[in-house]
């Protein structure tokens, strides 16, 4: 399930598209966003950082270039920003 829950957030696919062999999108949905609720995320999130001494290096679509044509979406997109570095 985990891997699931990358998966979409690295790809930025709907949670409709996620494979099969992940399990049940909703399974996958409603876990993460479990997990955002109680804090869970940013705990996962500070072990990686804490695991890497702080050299953690994220991209987003801040960062990314995207297609000309998926600028005009209509759909509204939340980023979320997991880890900021913190200069030295």
């Amino acid at each position: 399930m985990l891997n699931g829950i990358l998966w979409v957030l690295r790809t930025g696919a709907p949670w409709r598209d996620l494979p099969e062999r992940y399990g049940p999108y909703t399974t996958c949905y409603n876990r993460f966003n479990r997990w955002r609720k109680k804090g869970i995320r940013d705990r996962l999130m500070d072990a990686v950082v804490e695991a890497y001494d702080g050299n953690v290096q994220m991209i987003d679509s801040s960062s990314v270039r995207v297609h000309q044509h998926a600028a005009g979406s209509k759909r509204g997109v939340q980023i979320v920003a997991w880890v900021v570095p913190v200069a030295d």
